[in-house]
């Protein structure tokens, strides 16, 4: 639809809008009978009137209050309220507000969706409670991508949650990106899924303030950080198959003279007595400290040594050491070859692509929540949050998930309700991602979820739909 085609919608709507308006404006409407019809979907509340008056209606309390204002209207029912035996409906009052607008409280004791509509012959207009339902949407993106949109009400409350199922034989490819192209730093995913031109994008790795990503990740075939525990991690192997697993990553650096000194981390802030080794993925320099020494490596031989701060080229990787390690390096000089040995285990070295993050959700079609055996705090293991998570089907399909939380119109979930809602939806391997504010879905650079801090949260890494 083009732009004069929707000025003329827009004046339409507006004119029909201004005609209800002026029919009901300035009628008195008198409500003859309120009453009540209970069906295992919902409860219907009924209003009789000589005129179908004016009204407007809105939520409260998160949802649990809904609010019917019948503006010029007079109760002629002489009910003040209606006792409902209803295990979703707590109570239903009418009062008179401003004189001569009847308001209607309808609380509730969760979370409900409701439907209104008035009909003619006699006059009347009533409103649907729906108790439970479970829809889906569902889009075609591009051949063999599929959007789905899930809404669901039940005993827990509301659900929102956005798929999309990818056919493993679709002309595209998943990769994972950095904000900005670097681990420094941090930008909104809508940015940096325009920024690769990408079809679709969901935010993927932890990370900190400063944009150092929190656990393993490797970019074709760079690891560009790490982890300190085995932690779940999703996978993309040279074939293009999805793989997913428990990955954990240790490293040394080797002297000429055969001595080895473990790797603390890369691309990360060096701590005390640690040896970090960056690379050009970290950003254009180490912007380490001057309390330490580093070594710029190239083709396994020292090119430089600097204080602090060393620029990160392509081709070099700086070796940068305090404490304890620094003084196992003092007599590496430049020409002196240097040997960075890094191994994720038999299975996950031939992976190019890997997004370290967890717990795992599913194992061969069985719940497997590992939260605990990977050590994650209550802030990811604990309650009902805003999730995101990626899922291999049976039949090699990436299933992309986020789910919303934290408002009225989703609750989230927890990791294990996350896990069956991705079994439900074809998963038999699944791993979670980051979740809470930073969980978003963008799909043809349009934010399809309503992230829960109301806006875009500035990412580290995002995990990016491209097409080959």
């Amino acid at each position: 639809m083009n732009f004069f085609s929707k000025r003329i919608v827009a004046f339409v709507i507006m004119l029909l809008l201004s005609s209800q308006i002026a029919f009901a404006a300035g009628v008195q409407s008198n409500i003859t009978g309120i009453r009540f019809s209970q069906k295992a979907e919902a409860v219907r509340i009924v209003f009789d009137a000589d005129a179908v008056p004016e009204y407007k209606v809105s939520t409260t309390n998160n949802g649990v209050n809904i609010v019917i204002d019948m503006l010029h209207t007079v109760n002629n029912s002489s009910l003040e309220n209606l006792a409902i035996d209803d295990n979703l409906v707590q109570s239903v009052t009418f009062t008179t507000i401003n004189k001569d607008t009847l308001r209607t409280m309808i609380t509730l004791n969760r979370n409900a969706s409701y439907k209104v509509n008035k009909l003619a012959n006699p006059n009347r207009f009533y409103i649907d409670i729906i108790k439970n339902f479970d829809r889906k949407i569902v889009d075609e993106v591009a051949p063999g991508i599929k959007h789905i949109t899930l809404v669901r009400s039940n005993a827990k409350g509301m659900l929102t949650a956005n798929f999309l199922d990818i056919d493993g034989k679709a002309n595209v490819q998943l990769h994972p990106v950095l904000a900005n192209d670097v681990i420094a730093g941090r930008q909104v995913l809508s940015s940096m899924a325009l920024h690769n031109n990408a079809l679709a994008a969901i935010n993927a790795s932890y990370f900190a303030p400063s944009g150092e990503i929190l656990g393993l990740t490797k970019i074709d075939n760079t690891i560009v950080s790490t982890s300190y525990l085995a932690r779940g991690a999703f996978g993309i192997q040279i074939n293009g198959k999805p793989m997913i697993g428990q990955v954990n990553y240790s490293g040394v650096v080797t002297l000429a003279n055969g001595m080895s000194i473990p790797i603390s981390g890369v691309n990360c802030e060096r701590g005390e007595d640690a040896l970090v080794v960056y690379n050009p993925y970290f950003d254009s320099s180490t912007r380490s400290n001057a309390y330490g020494i580093e070594y710029v490596v190239k083709n396994g031989t020292v090119i430089a040594i600097n204080q602090n701060d060393s620029p990160l080229e392509a081709g070099t990787i700086v070796v940068s050491a305090h404490g304890s390690s620094k003084d196992k390096l003092a007599n590496v000089k430049v020409g002196d070859k240097i040997k960075v040995n890094e191994d994720l285990g038999a299975m996950w070295n031939q992976v190019p692509q890997i997004m370290g993050v967890g717990p795992l959700l599913l194992k061969n079609n069985n719940v497997y929540v590992t939260s605990k055996e990977e050590e994650f705090g209550t802030d990811v293991a604990s309650g009902r949050a805003p999730r995101t998570a990626v899922g291999i089907t049976k039949d090699s399909h990436f299933l992309l998930a986020v789910v919303d939380g934290r408002q009225e119109n989703s609750i989230g979930c927890t990791l294990s309700e996350l896990a069956v809602l991705m079994q439900e939806m074809g998963a038999v391997d699944a791993v979670n991602f980051d979740g809470g504010g930073s969980s978003e879905m963008v799909i043809k650079n349009e934010v399809v979820n309503r992230p829960s801090d109301g806006s875009e949260r500035k990412v580290g890494a995002a995990l990016v739909v491209l097409s080959k």
